[in-house]
């Protein structure tokens, strides 16, 4: 299924600043050789990942779902010297070809990564983050932002991908994937420490920026 009608999304594409090389090559590699590549945040949604860590400026960056390391190279670009960006991936071969590019890249002494379960991770990494993006199953979304609220600095930002789960989100009856995305687009909207807003960028980014510690 297509996200967007072909040609408006070709038009997008086309009034986009463009994606490097590097990216590029990781874009064509991943659909070359993984299954399920639509899963690759792919152009637009990299350059809108790159713009919020751009307009951010964070120090530290934590990412739920590596895949193959598109969205951590986008997200890598905003972020300040000496900053660290730390990527979850529970998927070894995933892990195994976002290695390699992040050690083609700019940012390979600044990502780290962390091989296996998130909720297992989250809390063993001792450092406050101002931007983080969640991508990884859906049954844990809930789960990962309540992990993590606590260690975004006031004015962080939080980024779900997939929110709208193919207009899904929206049906009477819903999967239990889609009941999880629904649960977790109700939490955010009705949580009082963050404000929020649902982009309909490719398959739906949950944005939200922490305003206070207290609910």
């Amino acid at each position: 299924m297509d996200f967007l009608n072909k040609q408006l999304e070709e038009y997008i594409e086309h009034h986009s600043t463009k994606e490097n090389d590097l990216l590029s090559e990781l874009n064509r590699e991943t659909w070359a050789k993984v299954l399920m590549p639509r899963m690759l945040s792919g152009h637009i949604q990299g350059r809108v990942l790159s713009l919020l860590s751009n307009l951010t400026k964070p120090n530290n960056i934590i990412e739920i779902g590596t895949y193959t390391g598109y969205s951590a190279l986008c997200l890598a670009e905003g972020i300040k010297k000496n900053g660290e960006l730390h990527t979850i991936e529970i998927n070894e071969e995933h892990a195994a070809i976002a290695k390699k590019f992040f050690e083609k890249s700019k940012f390979s002494k600044i990502i780290n990564q962390h091989i296996g379960e998130a909720k297992n991770i989250i809390n063993k990494i001792e450092k406050k983050f101002q931007l983080a993006f969640i991508d990884a199953d859906k049954e844990n979304y809930s789960n990962y932002f309540d992990l993590l609220i606590d260690k975004i600095d006031i004015n962080g930002i939080i980024i779900a991908d997939n929110v709208l789960w193919s207009g899904k989100v929206i049906n009477d009856e819903k999967d239990h994937e889609t009941q999880e995305l629904d649960s977790y687009n109700k939490k955010i909207d009705e949580d009082p420490r963050v404000e929020n807003v649902l982009l309909s960028v490719r398959d739906g980014l949950m944005v939200c920026r922490k305003i206070s510690d207290y609910k």
